[in-house]
């Protein structure tokens, strides 16, 4: 728990920024503007620009991250770097709560040794600082989960397990996927005869999901499970052509990947021998992975929520063979190589900001814009520029215009109202673009140079479309016809 919290705490001082478009846009973005009383995604029904309909997207994890900001304004505190790590210290005291239950669930199902080795994988796999401090929902529903099967798992009062359903409820309604868990847990009471503690689950998930899906969005939709019923039409309809990968195998690619070779393979093998006596856990957790690789859209964050769970019944079924000299010493060797490589890894992420350029870019003019600039992203030096986030600028009124290589006519934008910021993008041609731009306005002046970060360089360089290079920042003046 210490060298958890240690790794965590280093991520919260270091690893500032967002890791993917999910983690800020979907969640800061849209809570930070509810808390000013703006509506970025125009989720809200009574904002203007609202379709009318629900867009399918839950608002209890929104609505916890809008009442902590709002929380921390009402203190006074209005710097948005301040309130994110804030933000991130919350979210890693919280996952500690991961290595606490993974502990316990482990030594309830198998004894104290192997516990504290699947808790030294839950506290100090390199992935797991880095992530805990994001925004991911993926994430944020994992601690809920693994308290929910501790309780399942418990002896004790059968009411329990009512408790262990009220806890998975808000899981799900973190992630509305996390269902499919729950029905996997639901189908190996089924099986046992086990009506009580079936009926007490279903009985705990349904009163949370009533609450948070049900009364909510009856307040703001005017009838419940508003965002739950988009939700599920958009997938039907739409999701299943979104970021398709006909790798079936990917998820246990990323599953057992993170855990790094060779103990990777091992932890294949014991994943898969916990089925002989861990029933009750393997079930839920292969249903899914199951239904997340045969559902088209495909990504890798999805199958995040289960690895804890993976790791302790990869630990597990492992046990299990080590009573054969051949497995007992390919794990002895494996866990020194992971550990040789998973060290300086986790060093790396745990200090690594992500998407730094574009957050610095935006918190480079915090406090000194007036809020309703028209920013002209420059970005003939890139492929293509990406959504800025507003939330570090403190302030949503800000409108962009991009310009792309195909767009090389400055004065195409001469309809446009005059821009009170340039950021160019990438630094080929950065001279001669700057010259271009200042012949429209020559009274620019740089306020700002923004480097990337160690790994959004190395991820540019991978793929050029992660648009998180060098930006330079400049107030344009007047603009001359």
């Amino acid at each position: 728990m210490l060298f958890g919290l240690i790794v965590r705490l280093i991520a919260v001082i270091f690893s500032e920024g967002y890791g993917m478009h999910d983690d800020h846009f979907l969640v800061i973005e849209a809570a930070g503007s509810w808390a000013d009383g703006f509506d970025y995604n125009h989720w809200l029904p009574w904002t203007a620009d609202n379709t009318g309909n629900p867009e399918g997207h839950s608002f209890t994890y929104v609505g916890i991250n809008f009442l902590l900001i709002s929380f921390c304004k009402l203190l006074g505190m209005a710097d948005p770097k301040m309130i994110m790590l804030v933000n991130r210290l919350i979210h890693a005291l919280f996952s500690l709560l991961v290595i606490k239950y993974g502990f316990k669930i482990t030594e309830k199902i198998s004894d104290r040794k192997t516990a504290v080795t699947a808790a030294w994988l839950l506290a100090g796999l390199w992935a797991f600082p880095w992530l805990s401090v994001r925004n991911l929902v993926e994430m944020a529903s994992i601690p809920f989960l693994m308290w929910g099967i501790w309780l399942a798992l418990k002896d004790g009062k059968k009411s329990l397990l009512f408790y262990s359903g009220m806890l998975i409820g808000i899981a799900i309604s973190f992630r509305y996927q996390i269902a499919v868990f729950a029905v996997g847990m639901g189908i190996v009471f089924l099986f046992r005869a086990q009506w009580n503690k079936l009926i007490l689950l279903t009985a705990g998930v349904v009163v949370t999901f009533l609450i948070t899906q049900g009364i909510v969005d009856y307040c703001i939709w005017g009838y419940p499970f508003a965002e739950f019923t988009a939700y599920v039409i958009y997938n039907m309809n739409e999701g299943t052509g979104y970021l398709t990968n006909s790798n079936y195998f990917m998820y246990f690619y990323v599953l057992f990947g993170v855990l790094l070779f060779p103990l990777g393979i091992l932890a294949l093998i014991g994943f898969f021998n916990s089925a002989k006596k861990q029933w009750f856990l393997f079930l839920p957790t292969f249903l899914f992975i199951l239904f997340h690789s045969i559902f088209p859209n495909r990504q890798e964050r999805f199958i995040l929520t289960v690895l804890p769970i993976v790791i302790v019944l990869s630990v597990v079924g492992y046990d299990y063979l080590r009573t054969r000299n051949f497995w007992n010493k390919a794990w002895k060797f494996s866990w020194i190589a992971f550990w040789v490589l998973n060290i300086p890894m986790i060093l790396l992420f745990a200090t690594a900001p992500s998407k730094k350029s574009r957050v610095n870019a935006m918190y480079a003019i915090y406090g000194k814009a007036k809020g309703n600039e028209h920013i002209l992203l420059e970005a003939t030096g890139e492929s293509s520029p990406e959504l800025m986030p507003k939330f570090y600028a403190g302030n949503w009124h800000f409108t962009f215009s991009e310009r792309r290589e195909d767009t090389l006519d400055m004065h195409s934008y001469d309809s446009l109202p005059p821009f009170g910021y340039i950021f160019f993008f990438g630094q080929k041609n950065l001279q001669s673009r700057i010259k271009e731009v200042k012949a429209l306005y020559p009274d620019m002046t740089k306020e700002a140079a923004v480097l990337p970060s160690f790994i959004d360089k190395t991820l540019n360089g991978i793929n050029p479309r992660n648009s998180n290079t060098y930006i330079e920042i400049w107030k344009a003046g007047r603009r001359v016809s």
